[in-house]
């Protein structure tokens, strides 16, 4: 079977860009499979069965691709006992295992082998189900991200959103800094400095509220001041890093003269949210949602794949269709909370098959490359940017040197939302394989040192400070199982 060659086009933006794109696609060029069939990504499942319909039976390519989905399921179970044994966010074990099955594969069968059993065209079946997966699971983070904290003011709120938020700015500063002046043309990758530049800055920000709730809960701290604060801190740093995001795809994909479209896509995906969600609270629909919550989460999910395609088309990273969804359906209303629990639980499912094609374009495509220095580097400026930046911001709120050292540890939370933010970089053109590769290392290395670290700060000095607030009884139930209620970000 003859692999394809295609790749994408040299971006615009002069001779650098062209030249750095050139090195960096070469090196795709020359990896084994399946790093360089990942390179190539075929636009959907249906094109890359489309040239062997005639030869082979689409049904033996999707019987191929099912037995290999029960595979990965099984692995992101086994994965989830592990994480549970060593007392980590379930979150970690589907990662961690899922992203070193394809890996494990290549090293274990060799190239031949590995392309036999996942062919182009199953890999592309096994793509495309792993992105329904995390855009159904989005609309669930986000749903959850709305109502899953009691909401606190205050000054050490504030300082400590200050803090979680200009620290981690100024880190991600210095890691654009490193890579467009210093670092070897295969990291820089070809993307223009803006983009690059906006999005290293809104990476090095995200904290992974949903994981977070989760460690929160494990530990008993979600009616604690402690608790109380690093979520409420969580959603404004988060609320940021997204329009982050969205800056940085925008850019990519247009130029600085693609701002004024940016922001009137934002405004208007904004204000239908807004109208949606009044028309969606009202009492005829929710009773109709409570009659037949089955056929709404149906509908939720053609919503969310329809908004995905949507922005898609707009130029914009698809994620963000999930997000406006997420942000459209009512909270604290029983009838939509199981509707996104559904929902939630057929994304949680799918979710992992996602982390096998990251796991084999990362470690096939991107982690040699990386270097050791990078990686460094990342992880170092990932936890100095958190843990450094609430630390300073909470004591400028008045908070002891212990609660704010708790709360920079929490906030350096990273999990699924780290990823799924990474993925639109990588999936837009932005990172390279291996700023990519190092960026997802370090999401790893600091969503497993919030859960030990804040066991660690705990052991001699109890966190014992309720707050007036009960913690809320809707949570976490929209989403029973996965980062939206059980160590997801």
């Amino acid at each position: 079977m003859q692999r394809s060659d295609a790749r994408p086009a040299p971006p615009a933006g002069g001779d650098l860009a062209s030249a750095t794109w050139e090195s960096s696609h070469a090196a795709e060029a020359a990896l084994p499979w399946p790093g360089h069939v990942l390179a190539a990504q075929p636009a959907s499942a249906a094109e890359a069965l489309t040239p062997v319909a005639g030869l082979v039976p689409v049904m033996a390519w999707l019987g191929h691709a099912a037995l290999i989905l029960a595979v990965v399921l099984l692995a992101a179970q086994a994965g989830r006992w592990l994480a549970r044994l060593l007392r980590q966010p379930e979150v970690i074990g589907e990662i961690v295992l899922g992203m070193v099955c394809g890996p494990a594969l290549l090293a274990l069968a060799g190239p031949d082998l590995a392309q036999a059993l996942l062919p182009p065209q199953v890999l592309a079946v096994i793509r495309a189900v792993g992105h329904v997966g995390l855009i159904l699971f989005l609309v669930a983070v986000v749903h959850e991200l709305r109502s899953a904290a009691v909401r606190v003011s205050g000054r050490t709120v504030t300082w400590t959103a200050i803090g979680a938020t200009v620290v981690p700015l100024a880190a991600g500063g210095v890691l654009a800094a490193y890579v467009l002046l210093a670092a070897d043309p295969a990291v820089r990758g070809g993307a223009p400095a803006a983009p690059l530049a906006v999005f290293l800055l809104a990476a090095l920000t995200v904290t992974a509220v949903p994981v977070l709730a989760r460690i929160l809960a494990d530990k008993a701290a979600v009616g604690t001041g402690i608790g109380q604060i690093s979520m409420t801190v969580a959603m404004i740093v988060d609320a940021c890093a997204w329009l982050l995001v969205a800056l940085a795809v925008g850019l990519m994909n247009g130029g600085p003269g693609s701002l004024p479209r940016f922001a009137l896509l934002l405004a208007a995906g904004l204000a239908v949210t807004a109208l949606a969600r009044r028309l969606l609270a009202a009492a005829r629909v929710t009773a109709a949602v409570t009659r037949r919550p089955r056929a709404a989460s149906v509908v939720v999910a053609v919503a969310a794949l329809t908004a995905a395609g949507v922005m898609d088309t707009f130029g914009f990273a698809d994620i963000f269709g999930a997000v406006f969804i997420g942000l459209a359906i009512p909270v604290k209303i029983g009838a939509w909370s199981q509707t996104v629990g559904t929902v939630a639980r057929v994304g949680h499912r799918l979710v992992p098959v996602y982390f096998v094609v990251a796991g084999i374009a990362v470690f096939a495509a991107g982690l040699g490359s990386a270097g050791w220095t990078l990686i460094a580097l990342c992880v170092a400026l990932g936890i100095a940017g958190k843990v450094g930046g609430g630390y300073a911001g909470a004591r400028m709120g008045g908070a002891s040197r212990h609660d704010s050292l708790l709360l920079g540890v929490l906030l350096n939370t990273r999990g699924l939302t780290e990823l799924v933010v990474l993925q639109a970089g990588f999936a837009a053109g932005i990172l390279s394989p291996a700023l990519y590769a190092a960026l997802v290392v370090m999401a790893l290395v600091t969503t497993g040192l919030t859960g030990p670290a804040y066991t660690l700060l705990t052991r001699r000095h109890p966190v014992a400070h309720p707050v007036a607030h009960p913690a809320p009884r809707d949570v976490p139930p929209a989403a029973p199982e996965g980062e939206t209620s059980r160590a997801r970000g």
